[in-house]
């Protein structure tokens, strides 16, 4: 058995460990309830999305390579923008499919077209606001820009993010997801762009974690009488 002094200095090195690893491993905990109790398709906004998304027929559209003045083409799709037939081309070029003309990029009123194409129907849109650049907190970090963001009538504080350039519907953002955004960064501990699973703090909450455990088990070593007693014998 260890002695008394080397006891003392197990018993207070395990109590100041629990007492710093202890508020992470509470607000692991309570991240880690959130999410198992949420359901992960309310969270990326599929309530406020139409389950299926209708697509209007086209005629008399000319010919895709016409339509990029006989430049290479990689990818090509067919969009529609508020009834009105464009060609995508290569992800970054639109170009109306019936006369060939390029569209410099999407007005506010096609974004609200576009969304309300994807969206279910009786949403009030209050504003929609166009945004170059995103910090990695931002709600729309890695998604592509320019983009508008258009705001709904909701006590969700709803938004939805369409695409400038391709005029692509993005994503949905509300109350819950923020919160789901603002625990799953305390329960990753990546403080800079959330999904880093590799970041410093982390790895030393970890290992810090684990010396807490490993203390307890030497202080119930060091402090049990039935241990003591199996040692006299």
């Amino acid at each position: 058995m260890v002695n008394r002094h080397t006891a003392k200095k197990i018993r207070k090195t395990h109590r100041y460990l629990g007492l710093f690893i202890g508020i992470q491993f509470l607000v692991w905990t309570i991240s880690g309830l959130y999410f198992s109790w949420t359901d992960i398709d309310e969270i990326h906004g599929d309530d406020f999305r139409k389950n299926h998304v209708e697509n209007p027929s086209f005629y008399n559209l000319i010919s895709p390579a016409k339509a990029n003045a006989n430049l290479p083409i990689n990818s090509i799709e067919l969009k529609d923008i508020g009834g009105i037939p464009y060609y995508l081309v290569d992800e970054n070029k639109l170009i109306n499919a019936s006369t060939g003309e390029k569209k410099n990029e999407l007005s506010r009123e096609e974004a609200i077209l576009v969304a309300q194409k994807h969206m279910v129907q009786g949403l009030e849109v209050t504003g929609v606001e166009r945004i170059d650049k995103t910090d990695n907190h931002h709600e729309y970090r890695g998604g592509k820009l320019p983009a508008y963001v258009l705001s709904f009538k909701s006590p969700n504080n709803l938004k939805a993010y369409v695409s400038i350039e391709d005029a692509t519907f993005r994503s949905i953002r509300h109350r819950d997801w923020r919160w789901f955004d603002f625990l799953w960064m305390t329960h990753t501990m990546d403080y800079e762009g959330r999904d880093d699973f590799n970041n410093l703090i982390l790895r030393g909450f970890s290992l810090l974690g684990l010396i807490t455990v490993f203390s307890g088990f030497l202080l119930w070593y060091t402090s049990s009488p039935s241990v003591r007693k199996i040692l006299k014998k």
